[in-house]
């Protein structure tokens, strides 16, 4: 009995081993993505949007002289003349100009208050968040082969340690309020 014991905890770390290592990325992968997940109400997962307001030089400028050109000029300073791509008075004293991308600038031409807001792509979060949402069939089947593994890892990882460290010890305690934290958070909160 002792040889099939030891064999099956030698097979054990091999499986959990191996597959901890391959799946390593993904854990941390996840791990990441679902804390910002978690909190999306602070953190966009997609964007950063930094706002800027100053006071430019020429106030008083009415819309027949804030042509193209004169927008543009406005642009310099933020380093982003190239980014243009229209603008417009939705009131008669606020000019919107449009810039590629997502970012925006605001003047208010009674007053010269200007509100510039970059809006910069999180390239690496949003690519790893879109993951929660499953983004195809092809993902569906890796993220089976995902669960099924951690359930192997888990299992291989709970015959590990013998004694009183390992399951008929501090480990089998571990286990259960393992299990019993999350039941008491879906039944009690």
């Amino acid at each position: 009995m002792k040889f099939k014991s030891n064999s099956i905890r030698k097979w054990g770390r091999i499986i959990h081993r191996d597959l901890s290592f391959f799946f390593s990325g993904m854990i941390l992968i996840y791990s990441i993505s679902g804390i910002v997940m978690n909190h999306r109400d602070t953190i966009n997962p997609n964007f950063t949007v930094e706002r800027k307001e100053y006071v430019i030089a020429e106030q008083g400028q009415g819309k027949e002289k804030m042509d193209k050109a004169h927008v543009l000029s406005l642009l310099e300073p933020l380093g982003e003349k190239e980014n243009y791509t229209k603008h417009y008075f939705p009131q008669p004293t606020t000019l919107k100009v449009f810039l590629k991308g997502g970012s925006n600038l605001v003047v208010d031409t009674s007053n010269g208050h200007a509100v510039y807001e970059s809006v910069k792509r999180r390239h690496f979060l949003s690519a790893v968040t879109k993951l929660h949402y499953n983004p195809g069939k092809w993902w569906t089947h890796f993220a089976d082969v995902f669960a099924i593994a951690l359930i192997l890892i888990t299992l291989t990882g709970l015959i590990l340690v013998k004694g009183n460290k390992g399951l008929g010890g501090r480990g089998g305690i571990e286990l259960i309020a393992g299990i019993l934290v999350p039941l008491a958070f879906l039944f009690f909160f």
